[in-house]
């Protein structure tokens, strides 16, 4: 497209930043979920389901979605652009798309790829690349979510084994998972522990009643004595610092997907705008309803471009895990306020699951909580800048 013609989908041409490779994965992924899954997810999300995850795991697997960033044992080895453009198709459609996604790549496979055994990697990373297994994480307690250092989950040694004990809460996948990467509190301090879910003494109730993530499966992780071999743990895994890295991989994704949800509420509200007529006009041509779309495209863009320089830097010379909070944090605030107003621009229709406003302004209210709160991220950031660890 030539410069000199503006195109309102993307007035700042951000498209054009993307290589080849980053457009392929774009469009295939912006397809697949088009035919595959946007004819159904409002059902889904209404029923509280998403049906037949292990079939969508495997579809995500032929993809080369699970673990996409990461290099060998069947994964696509793609760059961390490629895997940002990825997120954000996925949380288009909806953010437990992406959730499936990260949990499984960003978590339970970069865990394994990161900190675990050749024997460890070999045996689950090819089959979790292809969808055949799908992994959860287990950090999050009951009673310890911005605190993973104070965990009660307990590992102790029984002669050559591990024992178990303990509770995890509010993990993805955990109901449909065959493996459980879970954080355990040690003699030695935070150790990571690889549980195929089949073992005696491990469950996962799948919790019901959200208002959120609907359309996704999250479960309590209940460890009663759950006997390992010694060679379940992580051998890499050693202290806090272990899941956090974990967390950051994850929260990249996120810095990428919510940009997903806002598109989508932004173009929804835009079109809305063009086509209802109130007092002989189209909402669109009032005043303060183009003051609605510009704001909001002002925030979706400048997340946008946030989220391809943390990309750059991440393919590049490095990112820092205050550079990450800084998208979290900004990106997930705008996107939520984007979806807010697109709200009010389709009035009461704003509410009906005909339209996905409300499903992603509803998803959005639990990314801003999960992998960091804001709060977190604004202490993490204010940290950085001062000097000064306020939340110690």
């Amino acid at each position: 497209m030539p410069f000199h013609v503006l195109d309102p989908a993307d007035p700042l041409g951000l498209e054009a930043l993307l290589g080849d490779e980053e457009r392929a994965v774009r469009d295939t992924v912006r397809q697949y979920c088009a035919e595959r899954i946007e004819p159904h997810i409002a059902d889904w999300f209404e029923r509280g389901e998403l049906p037949d995850l292990p079939e969508l795991a495997r579809g995500f697997g032929k993809l080369g979605l699970l673990g996409m960033h990461l290099e060998g044992y069947g994964c696509a080895g793609m760059s961390a652009l490629a895997y940002g453009v990825a997120c954000r198709e996925l949380e288009a459609c909806d953010s437990g798309l992406r959730s499936f996604v990260s949990v499984q790549g960003s978590l339970a496979m970069f865990a394994v790829h990161r900190f675990g055994s050749e024997e460890q990697k070999r045996e689950w990373l090819p089959r979790m690349a292809a969808g055949e297994a799908i992994g959860c994480f287990g950090l999050t307690e009951p009673d310890h979510g911005s605190d993973p250092s104070s965990l009660r989950t307990r590992a102790r040694r029984d002669g050559g084994d591990w024992i178990l004990d303990g509770r995890k809460m509010w993990i993805t996948n955990g109901s449909v998972a065959e493996v459980a990467i879970v954080w355990a509190r040690t003699d030695d301090g935070i150790r990571g522990f690889l549980v195929p879910t089949a073992t005696p003494g491990f469950s996962a109730p799948e919790i019901k009643h959200k208002m959120s993530l609907r359309a996704s499966v999250t479960s309590e992780l209940v460890l009663d004595g759950v006997r390992l071999p010694a060679s379940a743990q992580l051998p890499g895994a050693r202290g806090v610092s272990a899941p956090l890295t974990c967390l950051n991989e994850a929260r990249y994704g996120i810095v990428w997907g919510v940009t997903g949800a806002a598109r989508s509420a932004w173009q929804t509200a835009a079109r809305y705008a063009a086509q209802r007529e109130q007092f002989g006009r189209p909402l669109a041509a009032f005043q303060l309803t183009q003051q609605k779309l510009v704001d909001m495209a002002l925030e979706l863009h400048k997340a946008t471009l946030t989220a391809l320089h943390l990309a750059r830097l991440k393919d590049g010379p490095g990112i820092h895990p205050a550079q990450i909070s800084f998208g979290k944090l900004n990106n997930v605030r705008e996107a939520l306020e984007i979806c807010r107003t697109a709200r009010t621009i389709l009035g009461a229709n704003g509410i009906s699951l005909e339209y996905p406003v409300i499903r992603h302004m509803n998803n959005l209210e639990s990314v801003l909580t999960y992998e960091g709160t804001t709060e977190m991220h604004t202490l993490a950031l204010g940290q950085a800048l001062t000097g000064h660890a306020a939340f110690r």
